[in-house]
């Protein structure tokens, strides 16, 4: 699509033609010297409109030709209005016929918008029907005009006082293939994947972690794949779903590599650190990105690996349109950059496991004998030996089988159970007719927030203290479901001498202490046991197989395994 011209008239009409002369536009312009050399900029505006996403031909002042550089932010007059954007090419040329309007300002000198990030934003707008302008609001953080003036006047990161080097960890090998490899040698293909990586390659694979905690973390996995690409010279971009994954694979790398060779990216960070690590990516002080969602869109210098942790998990969909996935992203960067690929997790999704069956990938799997060492073993209190040993344990919520686990897992450390409810208790139903209960007032689901209390709407909050069933009229009320927090009340009274967590809703833990007690969590919010569960006990399976969603059963699968990595 050839550039367009911002008209300065009414209505913003846009012309197509070709260049004839230097222009002059409103707001007294008529004396602006135009740029000796390449006197045209094409600017991306800063516009979720539809109809906006082009390029859009602007005149570059004298004054301005050092400074409107491809990459940079500006501001430019569109339609009689004023819009941000970024120069994306400098020409000799136009096609347009109408009259240039110039450039109205340089807001930073930082060339931000790499043609790397440009041609992948333009990718994913594509894939996914969005516009260029917002993918960019996700792969290029807001300027803060401090950090910009520290790295400007010295060209390097004066405002942190940390400066990246290129030299390994005390104690590192110089390749990468070199004393942690025992990690990834432990699969098939992991020790052949080293080997490409070390050598400059850019191999392409899943990774079915089996470690969980301590120095066969899945966290370190990542961080020798990160190191072999490392010590080559060359750069990786690392994303996970949450800031709990994101500490311990900053701290993996951190060990591996040394502190300062790698830049977090993520919005939880708030906007100057973000910011700042953006720029020390940009300037090639650092070469390792590690991050949530924005981190696929690093501006990494010379890149040579992209790895994604749990490409399964919904916390990589991005909330905001065109509602990106990071996996999609990352694949889309190594098909356009020629880099190296990695998608770990505890459980393969299906659409890693559609890249191993294409051929895209190749799987890195433990095999048999290395599984039955490395994983823990798990019994299924719902199978016929169990249930001829135990007949009730269909119906009772912690069979006897998972309560001797428990029991004889507190002798040695930290016990998990994974409940599939947050509160006390989050479904009610009618003691009588076994009918949901519902509020009168706006039909949302009833639940107790605690033992004894009254019954309220979880959609609209309202108490309602005279329920009475609508089927049977009946007035008492069951609880069909328990929560986290019922089920640590529950198992506090059983386990009289043990401490209990909770960690659901709004309070998750990150880790627990390292001696016996009983942890109660939600799926996706189990913390962390520095030397690992002595037993982990999966709660509520119907409950969550049956969710209303047509992949309930591999989000299960892939919560259940992600569990019993720890």
């Amino acid at each position: 699509m050839p550039a367009a011209s911002p008209s300065g008239g009414a209505g913003g009409a846009v012309q197509l033609s070709l260049l004839q002369g230097f222009p002059t536009a409103p707001r007294a312009v008529g004396a602006t010297v135009p740029a000796g050399t390449l006197p045209v900029a094409q600017v991306i505006l800063d516009s979720p409109l539809t109809h906006l996403d082009r390029v859009f031909d602007y005149a570059v002042p004298a004054e301005l030709a050092d400074a409107a550089q491809p990459g940079v932010r500006v501001k430019v007059r569109f339609s009689g209005r004023e819009f941000t954007g970024f120069i994306v090419a400098r020409t000799a040329t136009t096609e347009s016929a109408k009259r240039l309007l110039p450039l109205a300002k340089v807001i930073s000198e930082q060339p931000v918008l790499t043609p790397e990030v440009l041609a992948l934003s333009r990718a994913v707008a594509a894939r996914y029907a969005g516009t260029v302008s917002e993918v960019l609001k996700v792969a290029i953080p807001p300027r803060m005009a401090r950090v910009d003036a520290a790295f400007a006047v010295t060209g390097e990161e004066a405002a942190a006082g940390v400066v990246g080097t290129s030299e390994p960890a005390a104690g590192q090998p110089e390749t990468g293939a070199g004393a942690g490899a025992a990690l990834l040698t432990r699969y098939a293909n992991g020790a052949t994947f080293l080997r490409h990586l070390a050598a400059g390659h850019s191999p392409r694979a899943v990774l079915t972690s089996l470690g969980g905690y301590g120095a066969s973390d899945w966290p370190a996995e990542i961080a020798e794949a990160v190191a072999a690409v490392w010590h080559t010279g060359r750069g990786a971009v690392v994303v996970v779903p949450d800031q709990r994954d994101l500490a311990r694979v900053e701290a993996a790398l951190d060990q591996r590599l040394g502190a300062g060779n790698i830049a977090r990216l993520t919005a939880e960070d708030g906007p100057t650190p973000r910011y700042r690590n953006f720029l020390r990516l940009l300037s090639g002080q650092v070469r390792v990105a590690v991050g949530t969602r924005s981190a696929a869109y690093a501006p990494v210098q010379d890149l040579g690996l992209v790895c994604l942790w749990d490409d399964g998990d919904d916390l990589h969909q991005e909330q905001r349109a065109p509602y990106q996935h990071v996996r999609e992203v990352l694949l889309l960067r190594a098909e356009q950059e020629g880099c190296a690929a990695l998608l770990a997790s505890g459980a393969q999704s299906t659409e890693a496991h559609r890249l191993v069956s294409t051929g895209w990938a190749q799987a890195i799997v433990a095999d048999r004998s290395e599984v039955r060492r490395s994983t823990p073993r798990v019994i299924h209190t719902g199978d016929e030996f169990q249930l001829a040993r135990d007949p009730l344990a269909a119906r009772a919520r912690i069979p006897h089988a998972a309560w001797k686990a428990a029991s004889e897992g507190l002798a040695h450390g930290p016990v998990l159970l994974q409940v599939a409810r947050t509160g006390f208790s989050p479904a009610l139903a009618c003691e009588e007719c076994r009918e949901p209960a519902r509020c009168t007032a706006c039909t949302g689901p009833l639940a107790q927030t605690g033992r004894g209390g009254a019954p309220g709407c979880r959609w609209c909050g309202r108490p309602d203290l005279r329920w009475s069933c609508a089927n049977c009229g009946g007035q008492r009320l069951r609880a069909t479901v328990a929560g986290a927090t019922r089920t640590a009340e529950e198992l506090g009274r059983a386990f009289p001498g043990a401490t209990v967590y909770s960690s659901a809703g709004e309070h998750i833990l990150d880790t627990v202490p390292d001696r016996p007690s009983v942890v109660v969590a939600t799926p996706g919010a189990e913390p962390l046991a520095p030397t690992g569960y002595a037993a982990v006990i999966l709660l509520d399976g119907s409950a969550m197989l049956s969710r209303e969603s047509l992949r309930a059963g591999e989000d299960t699968l892939r919560r259940w395994f992600t569990a019993s990595l720890l």
